[in-house]
């Protein structure tokens, strides 16, 4: 669904679709600054890669298949994306949020996730089993904001997604619940590709069945990403938000409730990546 209003569509159309889009919420101008920063930030990755080949400062997480997996995510400190307080403190953002997580949603990640030319089509998979929280009570306890950073076509591996599946039973999926079997593919031939314009925000559950596709371009189709979850709850794995006192103190008030779970330091240090879905490497 698309929307451009606050209000119970909004959750409506999370609980259903397990995907919201909010198209155009943001100028094209603020991706391409998103963009930069990304290129800044993806190159120290990849620079710290090839200083520890053993992967004690690993930069960047595989998350797709082959030697080369032409797919990564990165982890990265909010105050080194200029865009973040742009985006957290967009209404559209703040009212999703609410619906779903509750007033006292917290932010607890901050990345790029970006499939290089020449990456693969990931298997069909959720981003963490069902929580036990969701299977007894149907409230989803987390979402992602994702931005691109680039207008993504055809032929640059754009994300796939089966609206409405966020609540399938995970009885027969591989991996703890995440990846759908070769077998059960035919189950979700109503997958739907999804191309996002410079600006656009979407807002998704982690449950919902998706996958991103080949690349086959020459252009790399980076994606930031921001992890929201109930304050309530715990996330599925370990997750370093840190930022200085400086950038803090100059958030306004009503983002700095939401990052409680955020470590304040005297001085960021790059953040070594240890959490890896190996069931990502596969063919798909």
């Amino acid at each position: 669904m698309t929307t451009t209003q606050p209000g119970p569509a909004l959750s409506e159309a999370i609980y259903r679709d397990g995907i919201v889009t909010l198209k155009g919420a943001l100028p094209p101008a603020w991706a391409d600054e998103v963009m930069a920063d990304f290129e800044v930030l993806y190159r120290e990755a990849e620079q710290r890669d090839l200083q520890s080949p053993d992967g004690s400062a690993r930069g960047r997480v595989p998350r797709g298949p082959g030697h080369d997996a032409r797919r990564y995510y990165i982890a990265v400190h909010p105050e080194r994306v200029s865009g973040f307080r742009d985006l957290v403190t967009h209404p559209l953002v703040d009212a999703v949020c609410r619906q779903v997580l509750g007033d006292d949603y917290q932010y607890v990640e901050v990345g790029f996730d970006v499939a290089l030319p020449g990456a693969v089509r990931q298997p069909l998979h959720r981003d963490f089993p069902t929580p036990e929280e969701t299977l007894a009570t149907g409230r989803l306890s987390s979402l992602a904001i994702n931005a691109t950073c680039v207008d993504v076509t055809p032929d640059m591996g754009p994300l796939e997604i089966v609206p409405g599946s966020q609540f399938d039973d995970s009885g027969d999926f591989e991996h703890g619940g995440m990846r759908v079997p070769k077998g059960l593919y035919g189950r979700y031939d109503r997958i739907e590709q999804r191309m996002a314009k410079r600006g656009d925000i979407s807002v998704r559950t982690g449950l919902t069945i998706h996958r991103g596709t080949a690349n086959t371009s020459s252009r790399p189709r980076p994606v930031m990403i921001v992890g929201v979850m109930g304050s309530e709850y715990q996330t599925f794995a370990d997750h370093e938000l840190s930022m200085t006192e400086g950038y803090f103190n100059r958030l306004p008030p009503d983002v700095q409730v939401h990052l409680r779970r955020a470590t304040v330091v005297e001085e960021l240090e790059p953040i070594v990546q240890d959490y890896a879905l190996d069931f990502l490497l596969e063919e798909g």
